[in-house]
């Protein structure tokens, strides 16, 4: 007697796959859209001269988006990315209409910038580890988060406050951002700007390499219950 053939998936196997995967991702959609709001609070208070707190809560979303990657694949990623940057855009526009001591908490080419970097990156990230996928456990996350990091970082700073893109909003002075001074210092002397890139590069580099510790606990305990 010759074998009975696969059945073809029904519609309705397809929507309760569809809605499985929804809820699958749901923590971490949610987990995305707290760094990013925490994140866009925090990086109003300062810590020392050259970071502000948030610059310490938004290297997690990294970490989310390679724990996503690592369980679920590159598309549910995109999706929980996908989901920050929407969260990230909401925000931005809030902070357009708080006003601070020296106009809104957040100008065009800030939230310009916070987008693109933001999605750029972490977009670069998926990519990244989804071709490292198959290698050591560790490299995968540490190299896509090593080049999404500095990816993210150049992006914003660059956009936010570059003078060379002041015509980007030639209504708000950055001036400041440009200020002459040693590079976190003690080094050459560089743009202002230059030197907040750097510390917030140093922090996101370090990170990575602390982030590795729940990324495989993490990835650890979503892979036994997928399983």
């Amino acid at each position: 007697m010759p074998p009975v053939p696969d059945r073809e998936p029904s519609l309705r196997d397809l929507v309760k796959t569809e809605r499985s995967m929804t809820r699958s991702l749901v923590p971490g959609i949610l987990a995305m859209a707290a760094i990013v709001v925490a994140s866009n609070i925090l990086v109003q208070f300062l810590f020392g001269q050259w970071l502000t707190w948030g610059a310490f809560t938004y290297p997690l979303a990294f970490l989310v988006t390679d724990v996503m990657n690592r369980v679920y694949g590159p598309a549910a990623a995109r999706r929980v990315v996908l989901a920050g940057f929407i969260v990230g855009l909401v925000c931005s526009f809030i902070g357009t209409r708080i006003m601070g001591e020296f106009g809104p908490l957040v100008t065009l080419r800030i939230a310009a910038g916070s987008g693109l970097a933001f999605l750029t990156a972490q977009l670069l990230d998926v990519a990244i580890f989804d071709r490292l996928r198959a290698a050591s456990w560790w490299k995968a996350p540490l190299v896509s988060t090593l080049f999404g990091s500095a990816v993210d970082t150049a992006i914003f700073f660059t956009v936010a406050f570059a003078g060379v893109l002041s015509f980007l909003e030639p209504g708000k002075d950055v001036s400041w951002a440009g200020e002459m001074l040693p590079l976190l210092g003690h080094g050459p002397v560089v743009p202002l700007w230059v030197s907040l890139a750097t510390a917030d590069w140093i922090v996101k580099l370090s990170l990575a390499i602390v982030a590795l510790v729940p990324f495989r606990a993490i990835v650890t305990r979503l892979t036994a219950k997928v399983a």
